[in-house]
């Protein structure tokens, strides 16, 4: 993933990494977290009214220029620019959002990127059960625990994976997807879905998400709601209120 305007030091100081950069897992980790708990996940222009772009500059310009958040694509993509800046091997996967009652397209994108002999998954725009760290493609059924957080990888008689998250004492499943590179063209019918199509709930409200290692602050609409470990806080806003609350996650 190449943008003319991407700069690595740029990068860095968005998301105020200032650790190791050799190609180890560790890094790899230390990156995505250091990029999830710094750039938003948001659909502020997909409520405007616009298609989001997936021209590399102008993502590069919208989350490191204007200091923006973006969906998954976006927040992906800029993550695939420092990777192969820093010299990963990785390769975008469509995935098949799994969360909602009826089957779905392969909407969703992530990063597979290859640290220490392994492939690890890497996402940082899949919303409030989104993964905070990567997970090695050879740990299957091994619980991840991440902050508060628990995940696993499974996979489906097809052969497919599918991450899964435990909410509620249940696991369920978040996204599946078949270890298959996809060219970055490919998502550009899923992105106008996602941008144009009234079912997807990126056109239907507002929806801002800001993880941070406490937890992830989620504005849906005019409601906030704030989940930690001991518990859930839900707040519906005024106008006034919602502006503030969306100031504060996109800065």
């Amino acid at each position: 993933m190449y943008a003319e305007n991407f700069q690595l030091e740029s990068y860095l100081k968005r998301i105020g990494y200032t650790g190791p950069l050799e190609l180890s897992a560790d890094t790899l980790t230390k990156l995505m977290r250091a990029q999830l708990f710094s750039v938003a996940f948001e659909n502020l222009d997909v409520q405007a009214g616009k298609i989001v772009s997936l021209v590399p500059e102008q993502i590069v310009d919208k989350i490191i220029g204007q200091g923006r958040g973006g969906y998954c694509y976006e927040v992906n993509g800029l993550f695939a620019m420092a990777l192969q800046a820093l010299g990963f091997h990785y390769k975008f996967i469509a995935c098949r959002p799994m969360f909602y009652p009826v089957r779905r397209p392969k909407t969703h994108m992530i990063v597979l990127v290859e640290a220490d002999g392994e492939q690890w998954i890497c996402d940082l725009g899949f919303g409030s059960y989104g993964i905070r760290a990567p997970i090695a493609l050879s740990s299957l059924e091994q619980i991840q625990q991440q902050d508060f957080d628990q995940f696993r990888l499974t996979t489906e008689q097809s052969g497919a994976y599918v991450v899964q998250a435990l909410v509620d004492g249940h696991w369920l499943s978040q996204f599946g997807f078949e270890p298959y590179e996809s060219e970055w063209v490919d998502f550009m019918p899923a992105n106008y879905l996602n941008s144009t199509h009234p079912d997807t709930i990126f056109v239907q409200k507002l929806l801002v998400i800001k993880h941070h290692e406490q937890g992830r602050d989620i504005l849906l609409g005019d409601q906030l709601k704030q989940i930690r470990a001991d518990g859930t806080e839900v707040q519906q806003l005024s106008p006034q209120q919602r502006e503030d609350i969306l100031k504060q996650l996109l800065s």
